[in-house]
């Protein structure tokens, strides 16, 4: 089997791509920094073959040439992606459109393309990652919110066409809380609760991935932050989180 993962420089992604390897799957990874996606394959000690593909996604047309370069894989996991803290009047609009390619569009993009060579063969999985903020409003994060929403429902729509037309392809996806990652030094925000390891949340959703479960969710807090964000109206939950993402800033 072969898998290739994007944001596979550090973080969950990396965590992942170490993960894959004790299970004898050859890598393809990618990412913008090459001397640490270079660190990443020399950790990999396991016998399998590991390529990198220094690449930024957040030009589509670069999401193309990966899959020209790589068109054939068992595993797609769409991990790459960022976000900003910040008043919506006051964060930089470029940041912003840059998360929205990064977030979204390349997720899109690359679904998309591996999707339909997938359910050629009627095999496969795709892992993308969202996050707990998916399932609320997220004033003061409100763009990485919003691009992490689109996944979610995005990766749900695709699960019931698949499970429609019977196919033996799988679509996950990963909702995360709060990760010890270099994210939060990127997005500039600081959390009080206690941060889950990016060991531990990979394994997780690799396991669950396999299972072929849709919606993966790691840790019991971050389900019942889930459950209690079906319970309130949008407009209440808005409230809460920007009280909470105010008191981060």
């Amino acid at each position: 089997m072969k898998a290739l993962i994007t944001g596979a420089s550090s973080g969950i992604g990396k965590e992942m791509s170490i993960y894959l390897s004790k299970q004898g799957i050859d890598l393809v990874l990618v990412g913008r920094d090459e001397n640490k996606l270079k660190s990443v394959q020399n950790m990999i000690k396991t016998d399998v073959n590991v390529d990198i593909i220094v690449m930024d996604l957040s030009i589509g047309e670069n999401c193309v040439e990966v899959f020209n370069k790589i068109p054939d894989i068992d595993i797609l996991i769409n991990n790459a992606g960022f976000g900003t803290c910040g008043n919506i009047t006051e964060t930089d609009i470029l940041t912003e459109m840059n998360m929205i390619n990064t977030n979204i569009c390349a997720v899109h993009m690359l679904t998309k393309l591996y999707l339909k060579r997938m359910n050629e063969k009627n095999s496969g999985y795709i892992l993308n990652v969202a996050s707990i903020a998916a399932f609320m409003p997220g004033p003061l994060m409100a763009t990485y919110y919003s691009t992490k929403s689109y996944v979610y429902r995005f990766t749900e729509s695709i699960y019931e066409e698949l499970n429609k037309m019977g196919s033996k392809v799988s679509i996950s996806c990963l909702c995360p809380g709060p990760i010890k990652t270099n994210f939060l030094d990127t997005a500039n925000v600081k959390f009080k609760v206690k941060l889950m390891s990016s060991e531990y949340v990979a394994k997780y959703a690799i396991d669950k991935m396999f299972k072929k479960k849709r919606i993966i969710v790691p840790g019991i807090q971050n389900k019942a932050v889930r459950f209690l964000s079906k319970l309130f109206p949008d407009r209440i939950t808005a409230k809460i989180i920007y009280g909470m993402q105010e008191q981060k800033m």
